[in-house]
């Protein structure tokens, strides 16, 4: 079962990918990269010229015990990360 969060995170890369982030003042190390995927934003509803991309990622990641299953997004245009979602 997942659940969403939508939280703030910090995130270190490593190669253009997730390679550490904190989440709920813990630090979790990536351990494996199981998906990403690109969409473009709502570029109708922003005045910008270039609305930017949302990058998103779904990891295994462990804060040092179990590991799990995290999905993390990107926003271009803000330079903001999120965790979105995690797994049971």
């Amino acid at each position: 079962m997942s659940r969403i969060y939508g939280d703030p995170i910090e995130v270190w890369t490593r190669d253009g990918e997730p390679a550490r982030f904190v989440w709920r003042d813990r630090l979790y190390v990536v351990r494996r990269v199981l998906d990403h995927w690109v969409t473009s934003r709502e570029w109708w509803r922003i005045a910008e010229s270039d609305p930017g991309e949302r990058r998103f990622w779904r990891v295994e990641a462990s804060p040092g015990g179990d590991t799990g299953t995290y999905e993390l997004r990107f926003d271009t245009a803000s330079g903001g990360w999120l965790m979105l979602r995690a797994w049971d």
